[in-house]
């Protein structure tokens, strides 16, 4: 009788996958395990995959989502963190992010961000990133940095923040460390509607063919020119990130986070 011993388990490995059908691209968050925590690695890929995009004419809208249900992004891997060791860190780090979302901005075709479950830090920055979304019922966005890492966001990346869901809403997100609901992001205009989990699909479908019927040199002046609008005047504030992440508190918010208890702030 002879006895078969299974291979190991690979873990799989965070990935960005990429798909057109029929016009529209396919964008999907794929780090399972993580609930989608973007690497260094997905954001450069996220960035590398919209280059191509607007290479690519036949493409009419882009859809993105994240894998298994459960998240649309949890936010960005935290492991990375551990390396850093002044505030200089945290500029290069802001900055590079800033490079990683703008050709996502830039985009000359409508977006469509379907969230299913958590969108936090880095997911709700590419969330709102997207023209659309849409969202299931239990959907929640966030920035609960205050909670967690101790760090902080761009300048950039907080004011585009502000002007997609109000001054209000993102100090609840940053300062409090709320997760708000979709129903009220619905309300104030953020969420296009909610859909229930099994229904969501078959919405992200109807929405991006109706959008790929809809005139294209329209579609990409006015989201240039609200884009535009959007960045005009906006401060230089790298003496506030540099204070961020050069904190004792920063270094205690990823020590604590990656050894899974609660960071203990002393405001340093």
């Amino acid at each position: 009788m002879s006895s078969t011993t299974s291979p190991p388990s690979v873990p799989k490995v965070a990935q960005v996958l990429f798909t057109v059908d029929k016009g529209i691209a396919h964008i999907t968050f794929d780090h399972v395990a993580a609930r989608n925590a973007m690497t260094i690695t997905m954001y450069e890929r996220l960035r590398s995959i919209c280059l191509e995009i607007v290479q690519t004419p036949s493409i009419r809208v882009a859809v993105l989502r994240g894998a298994g249900g459960q998240a649309f992004v949890s936010g960005s891997d935290i492991a990375q963190f551990s390396s850093f060791s002044s505030g200089a860190d945290g500029i290069a780090y802001e900055a590079s992010i800033d490079t990683y979302f703008a050709p996502l901005i830039d985009l000359p075709i409508p977006t469509i961000a379907v969230v299913d479950g958590l969108a936090v830090g880095g997911g709700l920055a590419i969330a709102s990133c997207c023209d659309f979304r849409i969202a299931t019922h239990d959907a929640r966005f966030g920035v609960p940095i205050a909670r967690t890492l101790g760090n902080c966001l761009s300048a950039g990346n907080v004011a585009w923040l502000a002007q997609h869901l109000g001054v209000g809403i993102v100090k609840r997100m940053l300062l409090l460390a709320e997760l708000v609901p979709a129903s009220e992001l619905l309300a104030n205009g953020f969420i296009l509607k909610t859909y229930s989990a099994e229904d969501i699909d078959g919405a992200a479908s109807a929405l991006a063919s109706r959008l790929s019927t809809l005139a294209p040199v329209t579609q990409k002046v006015s989201k240039a020119i609200i884009h535009r609008i959007l960045r005009t005047q906006l401060p230089n504030c790298d003496d506030l990130v540099r204070e961020c992440y050069g904190s004792a508190d920063f270094k205690t918010g990823v020590n604590a986070f990656l050894s899974g208890i609660p960071p203990k702030w002393e405001g340093k």
